[in-house]
């Protein structure tokens, strides 16, 4: 027999929690609560901070708590993430904060070192770093307000000197990326001359390939010896999380057959259309329509550029498994600082195309050839 309040927990079990819209509304619900107080332990447990008196003369900027829900590769709830960040907006360049570039791995990186993975039936993991940015030490004095909601009480005018990089901060991934190549060159890895986020790893016969993205780490070597040695290397230096065989990275999913590796984002292109409210629209083969060409000034202006630029965005990160739409989508970009109407009904006809191809991506295959091969176009003398 099923009772009422059984049948009550049930429901609350399988329910997602809503994002909460303040931090006091997180208070009042057990997982978002749990979530920030993982948090700041481990903050607390970093030393990211020092709490000292408030200074006179020195800016003091703020920090929120931001919430999301962070989904597995079908789409289920993985766990609640909630994030402590300061407002690096009120940060002033030569006070608080200096060098602020950081570099990413190039896409294009990415595939080439997955398609020499595979092709020599390397094993690849993924490594995931918990609080990144944690990591990373600051060469500026910085001060920031306690975390609301978590002021100490025998201090309550305190402010935090902080030690540590943080998110937000305008440095943070730049102290970041430092730490980590500083450490890991340090171990024998030296940086690719074409991508800052490649690092290789090279010793007689054996050779290890690592690509870094913020917090998300693709690892690839010769050997599951010297996999498993640089993973116990990493972790002994950094809050590391093995998290097996490459599965899901960067909103892209990585599906495994005897012949190599499928990716696709198929879940992140049905966020797209979700997010254009194009989840009922009428697929279309192809993303262009050849007899129409664009013009910055045709139509009228188009009433919501900020949606316009966020889809644009959006649509630049799907060509990672789609370069079937990279042209349609180069030219929706080139009006993104003015879009008018008909910019974006070409961009609704990518996403029509795109939502009657969900299950697109790119296939990396095995071969026995390892010899890069370019091509051009044969017209190319009559296209200067």
């Amino acid at each position: 027999m099923t009772t009422r309040s059984k049948a009550k927990t049930t429901l609350l079990s399988t329910t997602i929690s809503p994002i909460p819209k303040s931090y006091n509304h997180a208070f009042t619900d057990p997982h978002w609560l749990n979530a920030m107080q993982a948090e700041f332990s481990a903050l607390q447990q970093n030393e990211t901070w020092e709490l000292v008196p408030r200074p006179i003369d020195r800016p003091v900027i703020r920090c929120m708590w931001l919430f999301r829900h962070k989904f597995k590769s079908d789409g289920s709830l993985e766990r609640y993430k909630a994030r402590l960040v300061v407002n690096g907006k009120s940060q002033t360049v030569g006070v608080d904060c200096e060098d602020t570039f950081s570099p990413v791995v190039k896409p294009a990186t990415i595939r080439t070192v997955l398609s020499i993975a595979v092709s020599r039936s390397w094993p690849i993991h993924q490594l995931d770093v918990k609080n990144a940015f944690l990591h990373g030490h600051l060469n500026e004095t910085v001060f920031m307000h306690q975390p609301p909601g978590f002021v100490d009480r025998r201090y309550p005018n305190f402010v935090c000197r902080l030690k540590r990089s943080l998110y937000g901060l305008k440095q943070a991934p730049r102290a970041w990326y430092t730490r980590f190549a500083t450490y890991v060159m340090s171990h024998g890895f030296r940086n690719s001359k074409c991508d800052n986020s490649l690092f290789i790893y090279t010793r007689g016969s054996q050779t290890a390939f690592l690509l870094l993205y913020v917090d998300d780490i693709i690892l690839t070597a010769s050997s599951n010896e010297l996999l498993q040695d640089i993973i116990n290397k990493l972790s002994r230096e950094f809050a590391m999380k093995d998290l097996g065989p490459l599965h899901h990275f960067l909103g892209i999913k990585v599906t495994r057959s005897d012949r190599g590796l499928f990716l696709d984002q198929s879940q992140y292109a049905k966020d797209i259309i979700s997010r254009a409210s194009m989840d009922a629209c009428k697929p279309c083969t192809t993303p262009v329509d050849l007899s129409s060409k664009l013009s910055a000034t045709d139509g009228p202006l188009f009433h919501d550029p900020t949606l316009y630029r966020s889809l644009a965005g959006a649509l630049q990160y799907l060509t990672f498994t789609r370069p079937d739409i990279s042209y349609a989508v180069q030219q929706v970009c080139l009006f993104m600082h003015e879009p008018h109407d008909p910019h974006f009904a070409f961009m609704k006809r990518i996403l029509r195309y795109i939502h009657g191809t969900l299950d697109y991506g790119i296939r990396i295959i095995r071969s026995n050839n390892h010899s890069l091969v370019a091509y051009s176009d044969a017209d190319w003398g009559g296209m200067s």
